[in-house]
């Protein structure tokens, strides 16, 4: 470098050039020295390990020789490697890691135009830039990897050694190789043990293994079947093992042993004879067999499933356990069907539900199944539990005997259909009374039979027995008869009401049909529950279809008005007389409750509460689009879904269960949009479109047909929209503009086959949809205030009948949401442990998929 032509101040350059020289130094000695490192590492070990041993000369010589090349070679490469680092080596260092060689620029001098003004001007500005860069230097880490020199990490491969060498002894007490031999070996572990004894208890028990060298008490008490070991050092035959915990004697004239391996079986002692001779007195600890208790009774809910609490303990922990179910055959009333011999059929076993969090040393657990549809369902069993724990032992079984719960049917024709079911699977020599019981309950089915689909399942069933009949009932012939025989059983108890009138007769009658039969308490406030829903749902369709207005909260019948709350105290009071036994009473107040619902007229609500204003017509039209356009979002789902299960029929795969039932129920891809069901023939007319058939009607019209209706009749809504020129009006038009735009990707999508593309702009289309109705709500409401009008008193008002599909409402906005409490009463705390109960029994089938597992336990985790 040349001198400078000004004066610098380079103070802010010594620390760091102070810190980079001193990096220099560390890295030019290892780049230089660490052959000579390695050589003597590799040296040291040699010398530990071989120092003492009587190696023949030609052997010692080869080593010296080989230590004295390696020695010199690295030197020699050290010396013409090493070269000592200066100040300026530093300072270049640091200047090529600054931005504009800052150091080299401001040491330089002025070459041409030292006589020019204006270029000295330009220079010292340029000078003094640089001397404030060197205020930013910082020292420079050095460079201490030399992989590229040694590529097979030799001196890693010395120090790895010289490390271990020293953590087993030091140099001072390096021994001869000959104490590797025979003879040596007796000397080298002189100092220490002479014997080495371990007990591990077997792995199921929990303990940890033993080491009895470190063990200062001579009485232990370990697990039956635990392995000891013992080792012996020294000469062969100065140590000698006794022991009697084995049950294993030793011949006299056995060859003497330095190891053994034993499993303790028994009370005995081990020990150790001879020099450092041991001894310990060992207790063998049985492990008990597992115990299982029932609980008192076995409980049956309103559906047929069955409860049967249980206790289990272990000393280790239970491990699983069955319940095994055998038809208690001299308790069984054997009349009718019964009387003939039983065909046989196997016990029922069951997994019994094992806990997931905690111990199983002890524990109470509830067993749930539903067997409603086993032929045994309603007769005496036997019931055995029993349990095993991990050492594979098996409890004594726990009887308890009782009637197999199973579901009850009330109406008349229903429990004759079940009776004779039960009578098919229990032998195949009834079939003949089958068919003519069944015959005789189908010649006259006007007034017995509601559901027309039930009698003709019926009728299938006798024409498919009486033809099993002549060439011999097989058991998938059996199995098929019964399974109709259930089919039109449940279809006449449950029934397929279209309306809520019928639902609230078939509700009443069930509760009937309950109280002459001697119903259970919890059968009772089952149907009770019905009927409160199907009052509901009565009062709420008469809302809808007997006036145009907004209805009130109260009913009209025989010329006197009853509210919600009077009518939930005539339901108390019946629930409270059948509680007490006086049926006759509860009877005629429940005639008396279905005579006034019959004769019901919902009030009309004030003059002019009816009319509706522009607003919100237009609200309850953007509610319809929403959702219509989730039931096109619920239809292409489904259609994803089966195309990952082509074997499933349309609507059908699993999982699939639509806004109105379960599997392949609901909206299965017969074009029906989002307003299904009951609600679609009541509430659909008072929505139609002035531009043809609506989008979801029509069975044959595809998804991107429907999908492109819902889109024009969007386009109809907007240019009816309220509120232009208010910042709430333009935002709900700039929403909806966004809803139509995602439509049409969305029909695009459709019309590709391309159903995830789909779903993606229909969700954006919904949530537009939203937007548009809270701004077109907000809307409303400054109109309201500005005293523009009434027709915003009514916005948001939600359509009472639609519901989600797990029967929550839909805020005005098309928000899923409720302000009920929904977690009162005991029905709703019932049903919740149901819940759990169901989960917790699924968790512990040990045939579904490892996935389905997983996903339950992390359920029951959350409670």
């Amino acid at each position: 470098m040349s001198k400078p032509d000004t004066e610098l101040d380079l103070s802010a350059l010594t620390w760091p050039t102070r810190f980079t020289l001193l990096g220099l130094w560390a890295e030019r000695i290892t780049h230089a020295f660490w052959p000579l490192w390695t050589v003597l590492f590799f040296g040291v070990v040699v010398l530990i390990f071989v120092g003492g041993a009587s190696l023949p000369m030609w052997a010692l010589w080869t080593l010296a020789l080989t230590a004295t090349f390696g020695f010199g070679a690295s030197l020699y490469y050290a010396w013409k490697k090493f070269r000592v680092p200066t100040w300026a080596d530093a300072l270049n260092r640091i200047d090529r890691t600054m931005p504009g060689r800052s150091v080299t620029a401001a040491l330089d001098t002025q070459a041409l135009g030292g006589s020019d003004a204006a270029s000295q001007a330009i220079w010292q500005a340029h000078k003094a830039k640089m001397q404030a860069r060197l205020a930013e230097a910082e020292a420079v880490s050095p460079d201490l990897r030399v992989s590229a020199q040694d590529p097979y990490a030799m001196r890693y491969v010395a120090l790895l050694l010289l490390v271990t060498t020293l953590g087993f002894g030091s140099l001072l007490r390096s021994g001869s190789l000959d104490d590797l031999t025979p003879g040596g070996l007796g000397k080298a572990v002189a100092a220490g043990p002479a014997w080495e004894i371990w007990i591990e208890p077997p792995s199921y028990t929990g303990k940890p293994s033993l080491y009895l060298n470190d063990v200062k008490v001579s009485s232990l008490t370990v697990p039956k079947g635990s392995d000891l070991t013992v080792r012996l050092y020294g000469q062969v035959g100065s140590l000698t093992l006794s022991e009697t915990v084995s049950g294993v004697e030793q011949p006299e004239t056995e060859e003497q042993k330095t190891a053994f391996s034993r499993v303790i079986e028994n009370d005995g002692i081990i020990r150790i004879e001879g020099d450092g001779e041991a001894e310990w007195t060992i207790t063998a600890q049985t492990d008990e067999p597992p115990i299982v208790a029932a609980g008192a009774e076995v409980s049956r809910q309103i559906n047929g499933e069955m409860e049967l609490p249980f206790t289990a303990s272990d000393d280790y922990g239970v491990e699983r356990g069955t319940a095994t179910i055998s038809l208690d055959l001299a308790e069984v009333d054997r009349r009718y069907g019964l009387v003939v011999d039983p065909e046989p059929q196997e016990a029922i076993v069951l997994d019994l539900p094992m806990p997931y969090s905690g111990g199983r040393e002890n524990f109470d657990e509830i067993l749930i199944e539903n067997l409603s549809e086993h032929p045994w369902a309603n007769l005496p069993v036997k019931i055995d539990l029993s349990v095993i724990d991990a050492s594979e032992q098996s409890s004594a079984p726990a009887s308890v005997k009782a009637e197999l719960p199973g579901r009850r049917f009330f109406q008349p024709i229903a429990k004759a259909l079940v009776e004779q079911r039960r009578d098919l699977l229990w032998s195949r020599e009834n079939a003949g009374r089958i068919s003519q019981l069944l015959r005789t309950i189908t010649y006259d089915p006007e007034g017995f039979f509601p559901s027309e689909v039930a009698y003709l399942t019926v009728r299938m069933a006798i024409t498919r027995l009486e033809l099993a009949t002549e060439f011999g009932i097989t058991d998938e012939k059996q199995t098929e008869i019964a399974d109709m025989l259930w089919q039109a059983a449940t279809l006449l108890e449950d029934g397929r009401l279209s309306d809520a009138l019928e639902r609230l007769k078939r509700a009443q009658e069930r509760l009937s049909d309950a109280m002459k039969d001697g119903a259970t308490s919890e059968e009772i406030a089952e149907l009770m529950q019905e009927l409160s829903e199907a009052m509901q749902q009565y009062m709420e369709q008469l809302a809808q279809e007997g006036q145009d207005g907004e209805p009130q909260q109260q009913a009209q019948g025989d010329s006197q008005e009853v509210t919600d709350d009077q009518l939930q105290e005539m339901l108390d009071e019946i629930q409270r007389l059948m509680e007490e036994g006086k049926m006759a009473e509860a009877q005629a107040l429940l005639d008396q409750l279905m005579e006034m619902m019959k004769n019901m007229q919902v009030a009309e609500g004030q003059s002019g509460e009816g009319q509706q204003g522009p607003g919100q017509q237009a609200m309850e039209g953007l509610q319809d689009t929403l959702r219509e356009q989730q039931g096109l979002s619920d239809e292409a789902f489904r259609d994803l879904q089966e195309q990952f299960n082509p074997g499933a029929q349309a609507g059908e795969s699993e999982g699939n269960e639509g806004r109105n039932g379960g599997q392949g129920r609901g909206q299965s891809h017969d074009g029906q949009g989002g307003r299904q069901g009951e609600q679609e023939g009541e509430q659909g007319q008072g929505n139609q479109q002035s531009e043809g058939q609506q989008p979801g009607e029509g069975s044959e019209r595809s998804l991107a047909d429907r999908q492109q209706a819902l889109r024009d009749e969007l386009n109809r809504q907007q240019r009816n929209l309220p509120g232009r020129g208010t910042p709430e009006g333009d935002a709900a038009r700039e929403a909806l503009d966004r809803a139509g735009e995602a439509m049409d990707r969305a029909e695009e999508a459709l019309r590709d086959e391309q159903t995830a593309d789909a779903l993606g702009a229909q969700s954006d289309a919904m949530e537009a949809l939203r937007e548009g109705m809270r701004n077109l709500s907000e809307a409303m409401a400054q109109d309201q205030r500005d005293g523009q009008g009434n027709e915003g008193q009514t916005q948001g008002r939600a359509d009472r009948q639609n519901k989600d599909p797990l029967g929550r409402e839909q805020g005005s906005d098309g928000m899923i949401g409720s302000e009920e409490n929904m977690l009162q009463g005991e029905n709703a705390q019932r049903r919740s442990r149901e819940l759990l109960d169901e989960i917790r029994r699924r968790s512990g089938e040990q045939n579904r998929p490892e996935i389905e597992r997983d996903y339950l336990k992390r359920l029951l985790d959350q409670f």
